[in-house]
């Protein structure tokens, strides 16, 4: 008979609320101060399973506020554990170390949220829509000058995957790509390209000149620049040329970006151009961010002393055009105007972070390479200066990549000229592999990438072993469907199982994993942080494939056993649901997941 209560889909979050209502009735009586935040407590797998089920840290968060009422926080934890332990759903909750709780659920709770797993089917994990939360994230923009490298990748599916980790818990997302198409490395690139425009038309060129952009990309822009004015931008000055051969190389470019993002399946829903701040229909939004910030009194005329580390003799020292960002935690007052009377590359920013806040995105991401990092401080300054503290800013910084090949550095690309193109990884591992191994170590880590190692078909490559995890779930299946009647295979027929029959330690570690998906999801939403979500399905694999084995070698494991038919439909219902976890956990990821591995 199906459980006719509430199913909670996310066991550790609604142990918080239990607690939470625990934690209400002690401030009802007056022991805990009325002002209590009841969200600064975390409930979460204990470290060791045999500590129990779930482990909550509330009596020694609240030590500070308890003191006047409880002589430590053991006793605050003592009461709460004294009141869990009433709970229908709890086996034991006992106090352990200085004011910890453990937490032991009686085995139904699992089975109901196995069978919740199964009802939601692909939804199991999914956040609610959250309302008046859009978010911002903006990944990727590279400048226009070439093909992608391998440094662009990591930072392309970390924002990628962000963008489907938000989406997934319920966030309102918008893709964002940056085209920084008014600086001067522009000009660089339309020099260059003007180069392979005249060698389209015939002339020898010879050697690139240094300081022009060598790769070979920019032949296919010469051409298009040949095809559309023959040869009557030869003999005109570079004033007149500038131009067109501007616009032509940052088409080709983008076209050439957009394509490489493609082999990645990563899109983009709004492409902005830097260009358009200055030069844009809306006029220049450079000076209409600058004077709403200094009608906000944060712009001033002033002078500043020379960065650290540099001689006075060296600095020109002059009165400028400052944003008041000391007022918002950075470390010094930040320029917006060039000695040129220009706007520097922060004003620029500043304007364009201002559409965003405009657009009426709450929460801004940014993805920027680790050289960026002292930039952080100065924008999340301006975002909440031009927001008035209404939105706010997360710069996730990803850090280099290392490109290996067994071992070896692999050496620069012909095409590109100083590096290796994104794109010639991309077709030689695949998108799978690109994908995960960028997502199996935290972003800001430096991250090593062996190309011998990522298409290896063993444990110990990551990409492999959580695929392999899922077609071996997938084929579990698929011999079901031999032996066993269909009717009995079905969803429905599944939710009916007799999931108390799943006692097994290697079956309840599964079970519990599986519980654990929500949590990952909404943790690693809310950290911004898509490597916990690839770390978990490793670990999900590892016990599934840890269980498969112990099968191999005690039959009475094995997912499929014809002498114990309502255990084997159990099994088989939590095969089903380890499949779905690990496939939207993968789909999260932008990885496949196979159903068979060849």
């Amino acid at each position: 008979m199906r459980d006719e209560e509430p199913k909670p889909m996310n066991i550790y979050a609604d142990f918080h609320q239990r607690i939470a209502a625990i934690l209400e009735t002690i401030v009802a009586s007056g022991r805990l101060p009325a002002e209590l935040d009841l969200n600064r407590f975390v409930v979460e797998p204990p470290r060791d399973a045999s500590h129990g089920d779930l482990a909550a840290n509330a009596a020694m968060v609240y030590a500070k506020e308890a003191k006047a009422s409880f002589s430590n926080p053991r006793q605050l934890a003592s009461e709460i554990a004294f009141a869990l332990a009433e709970d229908p759903d709890v086996a034991s909750a006992e106090v352990a170390g200085p004011g910890f709780i453990n937490i032991s659920l009686k085995p139904d709770v699992f089975g109901r949220i196995l069978r919740r797993a199964l009802e939601l089917g692909a939804d199991f994990g999914k956040g609610a829509a959250k309302a008046g939360g859009k978010v911002n994230v903006e990944y990727v923009s590279a400048n226009p000058t070439g093909p992608m490298h391998v440094g662009h990748g990591r930072g392309a599916v970390f924002g990628d995957a962000l963008a489907n980790l938000l989406e997934f818990a319920g966030a309102d997302v918008t893709r964002e790509y940056y085209i920084n198409d008014a600086g001067a490395q522009v000009d660089v690139l339309a020099r260059s390209a003007h180069l392979r425009y005249r060698e389209a038309l015939g002339e020898e060129i010879g050697d690139i000149p240094e300081g022009l952009y060598p790769g070979d990309y920019l032949k296919s822009v010469g051409a298009t620049l040949a095809a559309r004015f023959g040869d009557s931008l030869v003999q005109r000055p570079e004033t007149e040329w500038m131009e067109p051969a501007r616009a032509a190389a940052i088409e080709g470019m983008m076209a050439m970006i957009r394509d490489d993002l493609a082999a990645l399946d990563i899109t983009h829903a709004i492409f902005f151009s830097e260009r358009s701040l200055t030069r844009g229909e809306a006029g220049d939004q450079v000076a209409a961010a600058i004077a709403a910030l200094r009608a906000d009194g944060l712009v001033y005329e002033g002078r500043l002393p020379p960065p650290k580390g540099q001689a006075a003799e060296d600095w020109e020292d002059r009165e400028q055009t400052l944003f008041r960002s000391t007022a918002f935690g950075d470390d010094v007052d930040r320029p917006l105007l060039k000695s040129d009377g220009g706007y520097t590359y922060f004003a620029s920013d500043i304007a364009y972070h201002k559409t965003k806040i405009d657009r009426g995105f709450a929460l801004l991401i940014d993805v920027w390479g680790a050289d960026h990092g002292g930039y952080v401080s100065r924008m999340r300054a301006a975002v909440e200066a031009l927001s008035r503290g209404k939105a706010s800013l997360d710069v996730k910084l990803c850090q280099l990549v290392k490109l290996m090949r067994a071992g070896e550095p692999v050496k620069m690309s012909k095409r590109s000229g100083d590096f290796v193109t994104l794109r010639e990884v991309v077709d030689e591992v695949g998108r799978d592999a690109v994908r995960f191994m960028m997502l199996f170590r935290k972003n800001d880590a430096p991250l090593e990438f062996d190309l011998s190692k990522v298409i290896e078909q063993s444990k110990d490559n990551p990409v492999f072993y959580v695929q392999y995890a899922h077609a071996r779930a997938r084929s579990v299946l698929r011999q079901a469907h031999v032996s066993i009647p269909a009717n009995k295979l079905t969803t429905s027929a599944f939710e009916e199982a007799e999931l108390g029959l799943l006692v097994d330690p290697g079956e309840l570690y599964l079970v519990k994993l599986v519980a654990q998906f929500p949590r990952v999801i909404e943790a690693a939403a809310s950290a911004h942080e898509p490597h916990r979500l690839a770390f978990y399905l490793h670990e999900l694999a590892s016990a599934l494939h840890g269980h498969w084995t112990r099968g191999k070698d005690q039959p009475q494991l094995r997912f499929l056993n014809e002498e114990m038919p309502n255990l084997t439909i159990a099994r088989l219902a939590l095969v089903k649901v380890l499949a779905g976890v690990l496939s939207a956990g993968l789909g999260v990821l932008g990885v496949s997941a196979p159903d068979e591995m060849r």
